[in-house]
């Protein structure tokens, strides 16, 4: 119970990084609040690190090549392309296109690493790869042809990209995971400092980025961290994953309580989305249960 409780949390903090980072976006650049961000939340994550899991840290610093790497891709990478999309497009429409990750991941995986999946499998990938053009071009799917494409919603493809590399090469690190999450943000913040001082990037003078800051460093970097990786510790990761489609729906509950209705071809987007995701979820777990 527990589990699932912090898993809901994780992923409603991470709902509100998409909202709170749409309206910061209107007076801070991606890279002040990409920079920002990591840098108020590595102390903490390190601590969080230290206190939870009591990591060997000259084990974990030995895997640095890997760590830097992944920095640059999840925590550099995908943050600053994350923040320049909700320039151009709504938090909503940047969290349909990320709820396709999962089934992103699973291709990647097939072309990268040789991986297999069923007919099953392929139509999920192939009705949440539709949900999402759906939504990219608000229902007239000619516009694919066209290249019609908001520039926000091809940054945000660029960053599940990004964070589908990401996911397959972090698969295979054997460090524990608030520890390595710990360690590539600080090392994010190290290598993002050079272009912040030469971009001028300034402290937050008003009220309202202080808040936003607040929000991003506290609950979506660090309390949904470290609530993903308690519940990981008693949860499957393929279940956890699954709970992931929940980001969707926050991001549609908040969107709308804040005035901003939702349409007809986001609605079924979305669900198209989730359900593909679902399909190929089906696929993950009768393999396991064959195995």
């Amino acid at each position: 119970m527990k589990a699932s409780l912090y898993l809901v949390l994780a992923t409603l903090f991470w709902s509100g990084n998409y909202v709170v980072g749409e309206a910061a976006v209107a007076s801070m650049t991606p890279l002040e609040l990409t920079f920002w961000r990591w840098a108020l939340a590595a102390v903490p994550l390190l601590l969080l690190a230290r206190f939870v899991e009591k990591p060997d840290w000259h084990a974990v610093l030995r895997r640095w090549p890997v760590l830097l790497v992944l920095s640059a891709l999840g925590m550099s990478g995908y943050t600053l392309l994350l923040y320049g999309a909700l320039g151009y497009t709504s938090a909503m429409n940047a969290s349909l296109i990320t709820a396709a990750n999962p089934a992103l991941i699973v291709v990647m995986a097939i072309v990268l690493l040789g991986e297999k999946t069923t007919r099953l499998g392929w139509l999920g990938i192939g009705l949440g790869l539709l949900g999402v053009l759906l939504v990219l071009t608000r229902g007239e799917l000619q516009r694919v042809f066209s290249l019609s494409i908001n520039t926000g919603e091809l940054l945000m493809i660029g960053a599940i990209i990004v964070w589908g590399f990401y996911t397959i090469i972090a698969r295979r690190l054997d460090v524990p995971p608030i520890a390595a999450t710990a360690v590539q943000v600080a090392m994010a913040t190290v290598t993002l400092a050079p272009f912040a001082l030469a971009l001028n990037v300034q402290v937050p003078d008003t009220s309202a980025e202080g808040w936003s800051l607040a929000y991003i460093a506290v609950f979506p970097s660090l309390g949904a961290y470290l609530f993903w990786n308690l519940a990981l510790r008693s949860t499957p990761s393929g279940t956890a994953g699954n709970y992931l489609n929940l980001m969707v729906v926050f991001t549609a509950i908040i969107t709308v309580a804040l005035g901003t209705p939702l349409t007809l071809v986001q609605v079924i987007g979305g669900l198209m989305v989730i359900a593909g995701v679902l399909l190929t979820g089906v696929k993950r777990r009768a393999r396991l249960e064959v195995a």
